[in-house]
């Protein structure tokens, strides 16, 4: 089954809003480069990811993509994650994706092996919903057929994605994918990758220079 990833990305210097008023506030733009390009070099590693498409209006993001030997669309009016998924989803079943996985450009732990577990398990007509660290959002779907629900991304998320693959007749699943499960939020957010990054750099070389230079300046 071809399988394309589909990353929306905001414009850099929008992103990660609720780190505004911390100490990583000035290094938003470049937390959000470094995920991205984590993200991006992950799903280089995955086996069932045969397209990766980012979708932005963000000049820095589209250069990362091309890359990486990923493709962009643009975004240009940066309307939100949901309408972003949806262009890519568009994009995706006009080229003959049998199956996306939208996925969060700021989970830098991302395991392309959990991440090709999951897509191998899924089969037809489901809708994957991977919830975050918190159980009440979700940090990606994986959807196969492309359009089997609209991406409905945002707080109290999980269980609307859920109820929408119910009323659409697709199976409604929870895919627990462990290193999805940390997004970059808030402060805490922060902290907590921090720790992990501190134990294990490799995991996530980019962010992890990139919160060490931050530490240090």
């Amino acid at each position: 089954m071809s399988t394309t990833a589909i990353l929306p990305i905001k414009r850099f210097a929008a992103a990660k809003s609720r780190l505004a008023g911390s100490s990583a506030a000035d290094a938003r733009p470049a937390l959000a480069a470094a995920m991205l390009a984590d993200v991006l070099a992950a799903l280089g590693r995955s086996r069932e990811v045969e397209r990766v498409l980012v979708v932005s209006g963000e000049p820095a993001a589209v250069e990362a993509a091309r890359g990486a030997g990923a493709h962009a669309i643009d975004d240009p009016t940066d309307a939100g994650h949901s309408e972003a998924a949806g262009f890519g989803v568009r994009a995706a079943l006009a080229a003959g994706a049998g199956r996306v996985a939208l996925l969060p450009g700021d989970c830098p732990l991302l395991d392309a092996a959990e991440l090709d577990a999951a897509l191998s398990a899924l089969g037809p007509a489901v809708a994957g919903v991977v919830p975050d660290r918190h159980g009440s959002g979700t940090n990606a779907l994986l959807l196969e057929p492309p359009d089997a629900i609209a991406p409905a991304f945002g707080p109290g998320s999980r269980d609307r994605h859920l109820d929408l693959a119910r009323a659409a007749g697709v199976e409604p699943r929870l895919v627990e994918i462990p290193s999805l499960a940390l997004d970059l939020d808030t402060a805490m957010d922060l902290a907590e990758l921090t720790r992990k990054l501190r134990a294990e750099p490799d995991l996530a070389p980019s962010t992890a220079m990139t919160i060490e230079m931050l530490e240090g300046r």
